[in-house]
């Protein structure tokens, strides 16, 4: 076979194959629109990145918002202001106090004793205000949750769903005349409004990896907040009866470890506030019932998140939250007893609820890292 030609002309580079021009044409053309498209993906992705920073910013306020609403409704109920505005939204058809002060000194004038003065009017219309300042901001987060990578948008529209049923048991609280089912209706929802936005917090801002061995812990982390959950209620319960001095000894109750109860007068859950359903009083051995009902649950509370705590304290990167439920317990149990022998002062009541809402936010992390931490080899 005969080999290339020795005396060819070696070809110049103006008589290359013209594909081959294109192709470095096409080339250079690539490369300026890379340097000039580089700018924008920069822009963009430094605007996604601040929508994603304010999304998580506001995000963490109104859930810090929410459980200083929890327990500014604690506080609202300590010293009976619930009426402090008796119509709804509203101070007697105005914005505040200031312009329904004509209103509310004749009502004081009327009745002394009654559920209107001037402190118990701002106390309940700041608490409607720092409400419906919490709805504008979830109704933006609704908004703002389309536009973040982690966010769950059903989540945010639920919440959002969740937080204007708060605001209609909110109007039935006063128009209903604090009857005790929705009130403790109410305090439920404001601990699960809570756990809607903590949810979310915890989806955008991840955890360090958990071992393993937690998954283990998943039967009794679902226990525990179902557990945590009856026990609100039973608070709330005993909160909107006014039972909580019912018992001023502990252990015991009235000198007892089985008080005189009537459970089914305690337990008739729609009623008027201080009456049966038949219109009677409520009795005492009722209010037993209920007060009662509840520190029996706080034992069950106690063991079981205890228990949970001091497991979850040994594995590795559940043993944060292990230390945050084990505080909220401690927390729950000081300012229990504090109720019980300080005739209830304001601080502690407030305290006590804060603590339980803390004590589901505790779980429900714990919850979340459980469920990450990766499958146990086989």
């Amino acid at each position: 076979m005969a080999g290339p030609d020795p005396t060819a002309p070696i070809p110049s580079p103006l008589q290359r194959p013209a594909t081959q021009q294109s192709q470095q044409s096409q080339q250079s053309q690539q490369s300026q629109q890379s340097q000039q498209t580089a700018p924008a993906v920069r822009q963009r992705d430094g605007l996604e990145s601040r929508q994603a920073r304010r999304f998580r910013q506001l995000l963490f306020l109104s859930l810090f918002l929410t459980f200083d609403l929890i327990m500014f409704g604690a506080f609202v109920r300590v010293v009976d202001a619930g009426l402090g505005c008796p119509d709804w939204p509203g101070c007697y058809g105005q914005l505040s106090p200031i312009g329904a002060m004509e209103n509310i000194k004749a009502e004081v004038a009327r009745r002394p004793d009654g559920p209107v003065t001037v402190f118990k009017a701002w106390v309940e219309m700041l608490h409607r205000y720092v409400a419906s300042a919490l709805g504008l901001m979830i109704i933006a987060l609704a908004f703002m949750a389309r536009r973040h990578p982690k966010a769950s948008f059903g989540l945010a529209l639920f919440t959002l769903f969740w937080v204007i049923l708060q605001g209609l048991f909110g109007m039935w609280t006063v128009t209903l005349r604090l009857q005790p089912i929705i009130v403790t209706g109410h305090l439920l929802g404001g601990v699960i409004l809570f756990a809607l936005l903590l949810v979310q917090a915890i989806r955008v801002s991840g955890h360090p990896p958990v071992a393993a061995v937690a998954r283990d812990l998943l039967p009794m982390v679902r226990l525990a907040l179902a557990l945590v959950f009856v026990q609100i209620a039973l608070g709330g319960w005993v909160s909107s009866n006014y039972a909580t001095l019912v018992c001023r000894d502990f252990p015991m109750c009235q000198g007892s470890f089985w008080p005189d109860m009537n459970i089914a007068a305690g337990f008739e859950l729609w009623r008027p506030l201080g009456l049966r359903a038949d219109g009677s009083a409520l009795p005492f051995p009722a209010l037993t019932a209920i007060h009662y009902a509840h520190r029996l649950m706080a034992y069950l509370v106690l063991a079981v998140a205890g228990w949970l705590a001091w497991r979850a304290w040994r594995v590795q990167g559940a043993a944060p939250v292990a230390r945050w439920i084990a505080a909220a317990l401690v927390l729950q149990l000081v300012t229990g007893l504090t109720n019980i022998f300080l005739d209830w002062p304001a601080i502690a009541a407030v305290l006590h609820t804060g603590g339980a809402t803390a004590l589901v936010g505790g779980l429900l992390m714990l919850d979340f890292r459980v469920r990450s931490a990766p499958e146990a080899a086989p």
